[in-house]
């Protein structure tokens, strides 16, 4: 039997890259880790703190309100795009000229920057201008999102909805389209019904293109800051204070470069945890599916 030999020689392509990255990546980590456990009084000098911003940080109640509000969140978003993302790919067409008029449909929502489309809301929020905002308060809605937490939030979670979505969709859809069609033919012999395709072919035909939708929404919606500091600035008050606005006020408005510091590392180590628990538990449920199949 002869040994199957491997061609290295991608890496040899691969490695200036990866280098550059773990170079850009690694510099800044190592800053912010160095202004961690220091503390600054202006003038370039530095004093040795150690644990303390950390410590400050894991009892600090502010940290654990804009945590809160964080995971709650990305909580909502993920509840509301995951599934409506998935079945406004099933309503899609998978052949004529619907296919492209609906795909373009779905992209134009992520080709718009985030900060323009944070100004679209804003705009289109407002009372005395936003068609959104005009029209509520003409119907005898009382909604302003300056100043009611409830308008604010749900200004907040329906133009994520709209903005990333589209994203969940096209990815659904390309799952969609990869499945043969002699599932559906053998499923039509057997008389499945609708539901039975969705649950014995479609969905875990989709369980990988929907496991690499729920880590990106995640990290997106967990990291959110342009959109909301740009609607609502945080408010009212610091009911749309997310870790990332919190973190940025923090650094740059009071300059608070050690506790900022500090922060940010927690923020990373729990998007990393968090991600690491979703991919172990939806790969642990994929496998554990395959083998009740088999």
């Amino acid at each position: 039997m002869i040994a199957k030999q491997t061609n290295q020689k991608a890496w040899f392509m691969v490695l200036p890259v990866f280098l550059v990255v773990a170079f850009s990546a690694v510099i800044p980590l190592m800053t912010v880790v160095n202004y961690s456990v220091q503390d600054t009084f202006g003038g370039n000098q530095f004093f040795w703190v150690g644990m303390e911003w950390f410590r400050d940080l894991i009892h600090s109640e502010r940290f654990h309100d804009a945590f809160l509000r964080q995971l709650l969140f990305s909580g909502i978003i993920l509840l509301i795009e995951i599934p409506l993302g998935v079945a406004i790919a099933l309503a899609m067409p998978k052949k004529g000229w619907g296919v492209p008029v609906c795909l373009i449909s779905m992209a134009l929502p992520l080709l718009i920057p985030w900060n323009v489309v944070g100004t679209i809301w804003q705009i289109f929020g407002r009372v005395d201008i936003g068609l959104l905002g005009h029209s509520l308060a003409s119907l005898g809605v009382n909604y302003n999102y300056t100043q009611d937490p409830l308008a604010a939030w749900l200004t907040i979670i329906v133009m994520d909805v709209w903005h990333w979505t589209s994203l969940v969709v096209l990815l659904a859809y390309a799952g969609l389209c990869s499945i043969p069609d002699a599932y559906y033919q053998a499923a039509k012999i057997d008389g499945a019904s609708r539901f039975a395709v969705f649950r014995y072919i479609q969905l875990p035909k989709m369980q990988r293109v929907l496991l690499i939708a729920i880590l990106l929404r995640f990290m997106d919606s967990f990291m959110i800051y342009t959109e909301p500091f740009v609607i609502t600035g945080g408010g009212p008050g610091n009911s749309t204070t997310f870790m990332s606005i919190d973190l940025v006020k923090m650094a740059v408005g009071q300059f608070d470069l050690g506790p900022a510091a500090a922060m940010s590392l927690v923020y990373f180590l729990v998007i990393l945890l968090l991600c690491w628990v979703f991919y172990t538990v939806m790969t642990n449920v994929g496998e554990e599916s395959r083998k009740g199949g088999n």
